[in-house]
C-alpha cells in the first residue's frame, strides 16, 4: 500500500489531460463548416468511430459502479451487455441500410422522412436534449467527487477543468475533433482497466485460480439467488436483465443522437457494420474486465481485510486505484475515469448542439447558411458546457444529488419511448405521424406510471414495454385516422428504395 494520491500521479494526470487538449486543437486545426463541422470530413476511420461508440457508452457512472456491482453482489449485470448480441443483428439488419440509403443529418431526421413531419424531428431532438442536460451534469459531479475524495483536489476544480478542456475542443473542431479525442480516452480507459486486473492477479494468493474458485463456488457468477426464468420474470430474472440490456443498447444505436451521428459519418453500409460489431466486441470484452475486477477486489479485500479504504459501492475501485497500485499506475488509472468523463461530455456537447441546429434552428430556418449553421453550434457548444459546469458545481455543494437523479431518471424514460416511434417507423410502411405520437405518449405514460407506482418491475423492461406499446398503439391510431397511408420509398424496411 502506498500513501494514495502523490505529486508523481499528479503530474501524470496533468499530462494527460494537457495531451488530450492538444490531441484535440490537432485535429481541429482545419476551419470546419457545416456538414463537416457535425459530420466529420470523410476521413475519419471506421476503427475510431467504434471506439468513440464504446466511449461514449461507458460512462464514469459504469466505471466505477460496475466492479462495485461486482465486488458486492453477482455477475448478473454482465448479461446486460451481453445483450449486445440482441442489439448488433437489429441494427446491422435493419436499420444501418436505412440511414445510409436515406443519408439523415441526425437521428431525428429519420423522423422528418419517415412521418413526412417536421414536429416529430423537433419532438426527438428536444427529448434528447433535456436528457443529455441531465446526464452531462451528472457525468461532471459524481467522477470529480470520487477523484475529490481520494485526492484531496477541490471537488469544483476538477469539475472546471473537466468541463473547459471538453468544452474547447468540442468548440473549436466539431465532430472530428470529439472523435479523435474519444479514441484516445477509449484506448486509455481499455489498458487502463486491463492494467489494473493484471496487477491484482498478481497481488492475491493463489492469483487467478482463486479468483476462478470465487466465481464458480462461491456464487460470485453463478447467480446463487437469482435465475434464468424467475416466476416473477418481470423483476428479477437473468432473462429480463439479457433481453432489456439488449434492447436498452438497440435504442441507443437507433434513436440517441449521440451514437447515430457516429453512422452519419460515412453511407459505406460495410464500414457501418464494422464499426457496430467493432463496438460490441469491445463492449463485452471491457464489461468481462470490469466484473472481473470487482470479484477480484472482493477475493483481495477478504485476504487482506485492514486495507479496506471503503466499502461504498461506487467508490471502492477507486480507493483501490489510489491506495494499492503503484505509484505512477493511479495516476493513469484515476486519468482513465477521467477519460471516462470527459468523452461521454464532450460528445454530449457537441451532440446537442449539432441536433439544436439541425433539428430545431434549420427546420424553422431551411435557408439557413451553412456559415451561420457552424457559428451557432459553436455558441450552443460553449452554453451548453458551462451551463453543465455550473449545474454539476451546485450538486456538488447542495444536497440535490438525488432530484437530479430523479429529473434524469424521469427524462431517460421519456426518452425511451423514442427508440418506440423509430421502430414503428421502420416496421410498420402504414403508420403515421398522428400514430407516432400517440404511441410515444401512452408508451411513455405507461413506463412512468410503472416506474413511480408499480417498483415490481424491473426498469430492464421498460425499453421492452415502450416499443411494443409503440407499435400497437401507432399501428391501431394510424389505422382508424388514415387507413390508406403508406410511408414514403425508402424509409421502411418493406419499402424499396427509388
Amino acid at each position: 500500500m502506498h500513501e494514495g494520491f502523490t505529486w508523481i500521479d499528479t503530474v501524470v494526470l496533468i499530462v494527460y489531460l494537457g495531451g488530450v487538449l492538444l490531441a484535440g486543437l490537432y485535429y481541429s486545426k482545419k476551419d470546419m463548416q457545416g456538414k463537416e463541422f457535425f459530420k466529420g470530413d470523410g476521413t475519419i476511420p471506421w476503427y475510431v468511430t467504434c471506439v468513440s461508440i464504446f466511449a461514449t457508452l461507458l460512462s464514469p457512472i459504469s466505471f466505477l459502479s460496475i466492479p462495485g456491482n461486482s465486488y458486492h453482489g453477482s455477475w448478473i449485470l454482465w448479461w446486460a451487455q451481453i445483450g449486445m448480441l440482441i442489439a448488433i443483428p437489429l441494427t446491422i439488419r435493419f436499420f444501418l441500410p436505412i440511414y445510409s440509403r436515406l443519408e439523415i443529418d441526425t437521428a431525428y431526421h429519420y423522423l422528418e422522412k419517415r412521418f413526412e413531419s417536421k414536429r416529430l424531428r423537433m419532438l426527438g431532438a428536444i427529448m434528447f436534449i433535456l436528457f443529455q442536460l441531465g446526464r452531462m451534469s451528472i457525468i461532471m459531479y459524481l467522477p470529480s467527487l470520487a477523484l475529490a475524495q481520494l485526492t484531496g483536489i477541490d471537488v469544483n476544480l476538477l469539475i472546471v477543468v473537466m468541463g473547459v478542456i471538453a468544452i474547447i475542443y468540442s468548440y473549436s473542431g466539431g465532430l472530428k475533433a470529439v472523435l479523435y479525442t474519444d479514441f484516445i480516452q477509449g484506448t486509455v480507459l481499455i489498458v487502463g482497466i486491463a492494467l489494473t486486473l493484471i496487477v491484482m492477479i498478481g497481488s492475491i494468493n493463489g492469483g487467478f485460480g482463486t479468483i476462478w474458485d470465487t466465481l464458480t463456488t462461491g456464487h460470485k457468477f453463478l447467480f446463487e439467488t437469482e435465475h434464468w426464468i424467475s416466476p416473477d420474470i418481470l423483476s428479477t430474472s437473468v432473462f429480463i436483465v439479457f433481453i432489456g440490456g439488449g434492447l436498452s443498447t438497440f435504442a441507443s444505436y437507433i434513436s440517441s443522437q449521440d451514437i447515430v451521428q457516429r453512422f452519419t459519418t460515412t453511407t459505406d453500409v460495410k464500414q457501418l457494420n464494422k464499426m457496430t460489431l467493432g463496438n460490441g466486441v469491445l463492449s463485452i470484452f471491457s464489461a468481462t474486465v470490469f466484473f472481473l475486477v470487482g470479484t477480484s477486489l472482493f477475493v483481495f479485500y477478504a485476504q487482506n481485510p485492514d486495507l479496506l479504504m471503503t466499502d461504498r459501492r461506487d467508490l471502492v475501485l477507486a480507493a483501490y486505484i489510489t491506495y494499492e497500485l503503484p505509484t505512477g499506475l493511479t495516476g493513469i488509472l484515476l486519468a482513465a475515469l477521467f477519460a471516462a468523463a470527459q468523452s461521454t461530455l464532450s460528445t454530449g456537447i457537441n451532440s446537442v448542439a449539432t441536433s439544436w441546429v439541425l433539428d430545431i434552428q434549420s427546420v424553422a430556418d431551411p435557408e439557413m447558411p451553412m456559415k451561420r449553421q457552424t457559428r451557432i453550434a459553436q455558441f450552443i457548444s460553449l452554453g451548453v458546457g458551462i451551463l453543465s459546469i455550473v449545474v454539476a458545481i451546485i450538486m456538488a455543494g447542495s444536497n440535490i444529488h438525488s432530484a437530479y437523479e430523479w429529473f434524469n431518471s424521469f427524462i431517460g424514460l421519456a426518452l425511451g419511448a423514442l427508440a418506440g416511434m423509430f421502430v414503428l417507423g421502420a416496421f410498420c410502411p402504414r403508420a403515421n405521424a398522428k400514430g407516432a405520437l400517440a404511441g410515444f405518449i401512452v408508451s411513455t405514460a405507461v413506463v412512468i406510471y410503472l416506474k413511480y407506482f408499480v417498483p415490481s418491475v424491473s426498469f430492464w423492461a421498460y425499453t421492452f414495454i415502450t416499443i411494443t406499446l409503440s407499435i400497437l398503439v401507432g399501428s391501431l391510431v394510424s389505422r382508424m385516422t388514415e387507413p390508406s397511408y403508406e410511408a414514403p420509398n425508402g424509409t421502411t424496411v418493406f419499402t424499396p428504395h427509388p
